[in-house]
């Protein structure tokens, strides 16, 4: 039976959830994929970790030399998280010719290129099903089992921490601070939770996830970005009477050739897949233009679920004679961007309450050629009053160029919100 050794950098939690999975499944994989994984070394400065897990210590240290100078390794998987050393040590193993196994969506986003170039010259593999959902299988699906497929376009709730605050806000009416601190305090939030709620992360994972379905280069860099921390009880309460949830969504499209990326936080019908997408799963939808919709969903985060794709991998890297190259990671990034592309807008505005308001809103939207397919009116107090619109289809700069004119209108008090409807 063919052997095959293991090198894993780091023992935090999914380092320590794929070691354990390794051990416990060790006699199935080798029943059912006939090789025998050995965990040979693992970098570690924390002992601790390691003894916890039963791992003998004269297989623990911090030198990645200890990796690339064994010949019996040919596996490495990483779980140090961020740009350095995992970059540098990446490299150095990938060099030696040996197969990467990484759930890092920051490193790979931005030096995917830089990874693919090393493991092309030594024919080494790259895998990382597990940077863009988890435990949700969506990286192999998008390039082994589409392939009688054009992916007309990428839908995605691909970040658990913020689709927790947002259905605990939904659920609950929290608001989003509150729900915020009760999300660090669970564990789902990190103290600084920029990369999550800024968007950063669902960032990273769709550069990835795009570039594999267009089979081009989509850089982090060219894709917009919001966060969600401007969405408010006031805006989910609205859109629940338009019929409507809001999601932050990483979504990409492929629309007559060009591309269409964006990361923002977005109201889809109720009645949408990812709409039940409650708590810190994930979902990702996806179309083809033969096979029609496709949905993806499951834990996107935590020891086990995470580690099942890491070991996933191990197998598929152990087990394979020639590893897939990606030609188009080391081509010159995709040009044909759509920065002008059609959606629906909700648009929550606080106005005079006064005659003659609705008629000159509707009128500066009309001038404009944008069409309002719902909308809902509440009373204010001190001679003010809310306006809720959903509108018609329309282009990002024409209903950017009718804002600005709402915004200089004397009948308009404050814009208080505007999300894009995906439907």
């Amino acid at each position: 039976m063919k052997k095959v050794g293991i090198a894993l950098l780091g023992l935090g939690v999914v380092g320590s959830g794929t070691y354990r999975i390794l051990e416990s499944k060790k006699e199935k994989i080798m029943r059912d994929f006939g090789v025998e994984l050995e965990v040979r070394h693992v970098l570690e400065k924390d002992t601790s970790k390691a003894v916890a897990l039963g791992i003998d210590l004269s297989k623990v240290s911090c030198d990645i030399e200890n990796v690339v100078k064994d010949d019996k390794i040919s596996v490495v998987a990483e779980f140090f998280g961020g740009i350095e050393p995992a970059r540098t040590f990446l490299l150095a193993v990938l060099k030696a010719g040996k197969s990467i196994v990484t759930s890092n969506k920051e490193l790979f986003s931005k030096h995917w290129p830089e990874l693919e170039a090393a493991a092309k010259e030594t024919g080494a593999g790259i895998y990382f099903e597990a940077s863009c959902g988890g435990g949700v299988p969506i990286i192999r699906a998008l390039h082994e089992s589409c392939q009688g497929n054009d992916i007309l376009e990428i839908k995605g709730i691909v970040n658990g921490t913020t689709n927790y605050i947002l259905s605990n806000m939904s659920e609950h009416g929290s608001d989003y601070a509150e729900t915020l601190k009760e999300a660090q305090k669970l564990g789902y939030a990190e103290a600084n939770p920029s990369a999550d709620v800024d968007g950063f992360d669902s960032t990273y994972k769709l550069s990835i996830l795009s570039s594999l379905a267009f089979n081009k280069r989509v850089p982090y860099t060219s894709i917009y970005r919001e966060g969600i921390s401007k969405v408010t009880i006031d805006d989910i309460k609205f859109g629940k009477e338009f019929g409507l949830t809001v999601k932050l969504l990483a979504i990409s499209k492929n629309v007559n050739g060009k591309i269409e990326a964006h990361v923002y936080p977005a109201f889809i019908p109720d009645d949408h897949p990812l709409a039940k997408v409650s708590g810190a799963f994930n979902g990702i939808y996806v179309v083809g233009d033969n096979v029609g919709e496709l949905m993806f969903y499951g834990k996107g985060a935590g020891d086990l679920p995470t580690g099942s794709a890491i070991v996933s991998d191990i197998v598929y890297a152990a087990t394979r004679a020639e590893h897939r190259r990606y030609p188009f990671i080391l081509e010159a990034e995709a040009q044909d961007f759509n920065d002008d592309f059609v959606s629906e807008y909700f648009l929550r505005l606080t106005v005079k309450d006064e005659t003659g308001v609705l008629s000159a809103i509707t009128g500066i939207l009309g001038k404009a050629g944008i069409s309002i397919d719902s909308m809902v009116q509440k009373a204010g107090s001190n001679g003010k009053a809310t306006l809720a619109f959903v509108t018609q289809k329309t282009t990002e700069l024409t209903f950017r160029k009718a804002l600005s004119e709402l915004e200089a209108a004397p009948c308009v008090t404050e814009i208080n919100s505007v999300i894009r409807v995906e439907k």
